[in-house]
């Protein structure tokens, strides 16, 4: 997956180009969707930053094994950002790449 297509994947859910990040709490991993979305005024990236930032965030997921487990987790939730709240995905410690190191030390 790209970042290209994991953008048409929050689309396609949630009608909405979502801000993501990765966060290590508690000795857990988790890739979390955020209720702000590219477009809105208070957005802080340009369309070219967020594309840049959504490629690196694939780049990560790939290297840590866990790009079909996010996709199958944002297909099948019911859960939605919204202001507060983000849609936390935990990752599969036990499934992670080459550079589950990077994260867990």
């Amino acid at each position: 997956m790209t970042g290209q297509e994991f953008r048409q994947l929050l689309i396609d859910k949630w009608g909405q180009s979502y801000d993501v990040q990765l966060r290590r709490t508690q000795g857990k991993i988790f890739l979390q969707i955020l209720w702000k979305y590219c477009g809105q005024a208070s957005f802080p990236l340009t369309e070219a930053e967020y594309q840049t930032h959504l490629d690196d965030i694939t780049s990560y997921l790939h290297a840590l094994g866990a790009i079909e487990q996010v996709e199958n987790f944002i297909i099948e939730t019911k859960e939605r950002p919204r202001i507060g709240k983000a849609v936390s995905i935990p990752l599969n410690l036990a499934n992670l790449g080459d550079r589950a190191s990077e994260w867990i030390i």
